[in-house]
């Protein structure tokens, strides 16, 4: 995996390895990587043949490496990726989503090489495939503002740009001592900062460690005054590299982000960064001659060197993988990480809504949550159909709706989701005022999202996936000549209300496709609550040539010519499969050049691609959760859900609970 593995397990690594450390016994996320290598962790002694692995040069690791050498075994050092999780393990236990294992050093201690510098000093970085894969990752890093830890807030502000970033780490660190640096450069960096910028401010940045109180740095107060601050908010790294007009560091993470922001940081350690032409070194290291690029050195340390783990399909896997993985679980915790009063949730839903955005306070009445939610710090989240008339929230708010991939059964049948969409300025279905989808939509394509949304569309055409993914009989024998697909709605839906045009019934909507093509042939498909007697919106469908009330929708749009919709979401699907589609209201997809509108459309919605469309639509607007593993997860690995019906019970679908729902939610005592 990643250039790490040579057939089953790793190159010149015994199968069993064993250590001396309680803490390792307990890190069952780094045993389950060794694991899925090939290799078994165990606590006690080697025995021939057997290797031994310590965790880096941690206060412990001697233990290890007295065993070895007396035993003449292997020594196999761990630390962490450069991409580990929301938090510091030390602040909430949080497994690594990635490992660098080392036969030869550490990473960190330039006393001698590791396998980083190896690959660094001697691999073929010329690859093209491999360069344009780490732009691309690297651009992402930047556009998500993912980093090592994530338990930062990007909407925190920063100081107007031009400052010089001077970066503090806490004291003890094994990175500063085996970099060649001790405690006495830190101040010895800040001057160097000051007497090379005269005329700059200097903001010396807090570790995340210490912010939090967990351990002390080499910087306080005490340090700042005149130029000087010391910012200890937790604020986005990328906006302050992005922010600063050059960069200080001993041996930082943060040094290795500065160069893929493009600075040369002037550096005063050893770190594995350090010599390779991209730094300026208070401290040149004679073996490292090698001149290389942002990208081969990001080649190197993110996808070449390191071992990543999917925890959610319990498999190694690709950087790639890791930075969708670190996108879900940021956005989860950034839009959640104050807590949430909700409004508006029906009974059912409130434990859904738990496991997806964390404990949650709820109300019946917005207004009253509203008041909670802003007293106590906490957001709004608000279904979005509950949304009162002229509602102005003074909490942040968030609208919740379903997302587009939402399960595999109906949610009026009381199946739970895979994904739901929040939204901070409107809700997609309402075309009245700008939503967080229509914001998306305005701007460019991220970093990765063209092949990302290419590989979706692949996916969704072969797999036939749709909103519910119901089971279906076979299609029956359809009429020939030219089909029109015509999806019945739930007729007093909010997508209706809101968006619908001068059609706003199924009754209608078949009478403008049948008088616009009198010749054609007129397929007609209830919506599925209706068919299951859940919901309004029945139609006599003698304007049809054939009701199909119980089809696969992937094989109905394979077998039809148009689709002609007021605003169902079967209209983004028969896109997603590049069938024409006609639109007699505002769905979230119509206006953007891909439909044929007959309704009125916002003036501020443009033309963008299918792929574009697909991105915002799957990948950027919903959240996912994964129902094997419990957690904020990508599109791809509901899809794998949908797929295989992993972890998809067939859910507490009662159709007597479902209309009694209904009653329940008028009863305001009970949901107080």
């Amino acid at each position: 995996m990643s250039g790490q593995r040579s057939g089953p397990g790793l190159t010149g690594v015994p199968q069993r390895l064993w250590h001396q450390n309680l803490s390792l016994a307990r890190d069952q996320r780094v045993r389950r990587i060794f694991q899925l290598l090939g290799h078994e962790l165990r606590l006690g002694l080697p025995g021939p043949g057997d290797g031994v692995v310590v965790w880096g040069r941690s206060p412990t690791a001697w233990r290890g490496e007295r065993v070895a050498a007396r035993r003449g075994c292997p020594l196999i050092r761990v630390e962490d990726a450069f991409l580990r999780s929301i938090h510091p393990g030390r602040a909430a236990g949080e497994g690594p989503l990635g490992l660098l294992i080392d036969t030869v050093g550490v990473h960190f201690d330039s006393a001698s090489p590791s396998r980083l510098e190896e690959i660094l000093a001697s691999a073929g970085l010329q690859n093209s495939n491999i360069l344009d894969r780490a732009s691309v990752a690297m651009s992402r890093l930047k556009h998500l503002h993912l980093s090592k830890y994530n338990n930062f807030d990007p909407a925190l502000p920063i100081p107007d740009s031009g400052y010089v970033l001077v970066v503090d780490q806490t004291q003890g660190d094994a990175a500063i001592h085996h970099s060649g640096a001790t405690a006495a450069d830190f101040p010895r960096m800040l001057a160097a900062a000051l007497e090379d910028h005269p005329d700059r401010p200097i903001l010396i940045r807090a570790h995340p460690e210490t912010s939090a109180g967990l351990r002390r740095g080499h910087f306080s107060a005490a340090d700042a005054g005149g130029r000087v601050r010391l910012l200890t908010d937790p604020v986005s790294p990328h906006h302050l590299l992005a922010g600063a007009a050059a960069v200080y560091t001993v041996s930082s993470q943060l040094g290795f982000e500065a160069i893929l922001h493009g600075h040369r940081p002037r550096v005063f350690g050893q770190p594995f960064y350090a010599g390779w032409g991209l730094t300026e070194d208070a401290r040149p290291l004679p073996r490292r001659t090698r001149q290389l690029t942002a990208e081969q050195l990001f080649a190197a340390a993110m996808i070449l060197a390191p071992v990543w783990y999917d925890p959610c399909r319990d498999r190694l896997c690709e950087v790639e993988e890791v930075i969708d993985q670190l996108e879900a679980e940021t956005r989860a915790f950034r839009e959640d990480r104050n807590g949430h009063v909700a409004a508006g949730m029906r009974l059912w839903k409130r434990p859904h809504l738990q496991q997806f955005f964390g404990p949650l306070r709820f109300r019946n009445e917005a207004e009253r949550a509203d008041r909670l939610a802003a007293a106590s710090g906490r957001g709004l989240l608000i279904w979005a159909g509950k949304e009162p008339e002229g509602f102005r929230p003074s909490a942040p708010c968030l609208r919740v709706e379903d997302g587009f991939l939402r399960s595999r059964g109906l949610g009026a049948e009381l199946v739970p989701p895979l994904s739901l969409v929040t939204d901070d300025r409107g809700i997609y279905y309402d075309p009245t005022r700008p939503s967080r989808l229509d914001w998306l939509l305005s701007r460019p394509m991220p970093p990765g999202g063209e092949e990302r949304a290419r590989a979706l569309i692949g996916r969704l055409r072969e797999g036939g996936f749709s909103k519910y993914n119901l089971p279906a009989p076979p299609l029956p024998p359809l009429p020939p000549g030219h089909r029109i697909l015509v999806p019945g709605q739930v007729e007093d839906d909010a997508s209706i209300r809101r968006g619908a045009g001068k059609v706003r019934t199924n009754l209608g909507l078949l009478q403008a496709v049948r008088q616009a093509n009198p010749g054609a042939v007129v397929l007609y498909k209830p919506h599925p609550d209706v068919v299951a007697g859940l919901r309004e919106g029945g139609v006599d469908g003698g304007l049809a040539d054939l009701v199909i009330e119980r089809a696969d929708p992937a094989a109905l749009l394979a077998a039809v010519d148009e689709v002609w919709t007021m605003t169902s979401l079967l209209g983004f699907e028969a896109l997603v499969r590049g069938v024409p589609v006609t639109c007699l209201g505002t769905p979230f997809y119509a206006g953007r050049g891909l439909t044929r509108d007959l309704a009125a459309v916002p003036g501020r919605r443009g033309k963008v691609g299918l792929e574009r469309l697909v991105h915002a639509a799957l990948v950027e607007y919903p959240r996912y959760r994964d129902p094997v593993s419990g957690r904020p997860c990508p599109v791809e690995v509901v899809l794998d859900r949908l797929d295989s019906g992993e972890g998809l019970g067939a859910g507490p679908v009662n159709r007597g609970l479902a209309k009694l729902q209904g009653l329940l939610a008028g009863w305001a005592w009970i949901w107080r």
